[in-house]
């Protein structure tokens, strides 16, 4: 099947490649570019860290209007919105944030940057979810311009956030630098470099989130039936399993921020 090569570099023929995602930490700040974006994989992994206790925000650089062709922007925002905050609360979330940037024509730059931040220094998290930020994804697919846009943007703004003289404004709005971000994981790389078992109830309750952008799925017409929710990320999740030594797993590519530990040459 299309894409499988890039489960099976991961995972190879001698067992487990990859290291689990570290779990040490309490919040996490999903950021993405269109309502779905977290439900084709992460949102498993979101629903495994919920039920640790962890607490997870989604932010959303938009609305997804243009996500849908036969339904029209105005229309459609509404909806995706509805279908995001009710597969968000499939897997523990409640806090979840539109940005508002126009679907499809998303721009790399600092007015996304601030918006970042701003959301970053609010939620004070010690991870940030986001998707590949490359031209290739997983299985050498070309992604979409969006997702490049506002995975770049996600990456600097984590650093951002806790530099005070980087849109100062922000101070001035009684928001403080957050320098506590220690890594960045972007699903859907095409090389990733750690997972989370998302094996049993965390996949079950992925597939529910997915579930809930029932229009929007439907508005794929023929493409419908291939990423329909149960049997899309069963399979994506168990390729991805023999990465990890598990049956089913979801892949990340960590961009750590904070160091690990002493120094190497200490």
């Amino acid at each position: 099947m299309r894409g499988m090569s890039a489960f099976n570099d991961a995972g190879g023929s001698g067992g487990p490649s990859l290291s689990p995602l570290p779990e040490d930490w309490g919040r996490a700040l999903a950021v993405v570019a269109h309502p779905d974006d977290i439900e084709y994989g992460t949102a498993s992994a979101v629903a495994r860290w919920t039920a640790q206790g962890k607490q997870v925000g989604y932010l959303l650089a938009t609305r997804g209007e243009a996500g849908i062709d036969g339904v029209p922007p105005d229309r459609a925002a509404p909806l995706r919105e509805a279908e995001e905050r009710a597969g968000a609360r499939e897997v523990g979330v409640t806090d979840v944030e539109f940005l508002g940037h126009r679907d499809g024509v998303v721009e790399y730059g600092p007015a996304l940057r601030r918006d970042i931040v701003r959301a970053i220094r609010r939620f004070r998290p010690d991870v940030i979810v986001s998707g590949a930020y490359t031209v290739r994804m997983i299985g050498g697919l070309v992604n979409q311009a969006d997702h490049r846009a506002v995975g770049l943007a996600a990456l600097d703004a984590a650093r951002d956030a806790g530099n005070r003289w980087i849109f100062p404004e922000l101070t001035e709005e009684g928001l403080e630098p957050w320098p506590g971000v220690r890594f960045v994981a972007f699903a859907g790389a095409e090389r990733p470099t750690h997972g989370v078992d998302v094996t049993g109830a965390p996949l079950e309750r992925g597939i529910a989130s997915l579930a809930a952008h029932a229009e929007y799925t439907k508005g794929l017409g023929a493409d419908a039936d291939a990423f329909a929710p149960r049997p899309f990320l069963t399979w994506i999740a168990r390729a991805a399993g023999p990465a990890l030594g598990v049956e089913a797993a979801v892949l990340f590519d960590v961009h750590q921020l904070a160091p690990e530990g002493p120094p190497p040459w200490v």
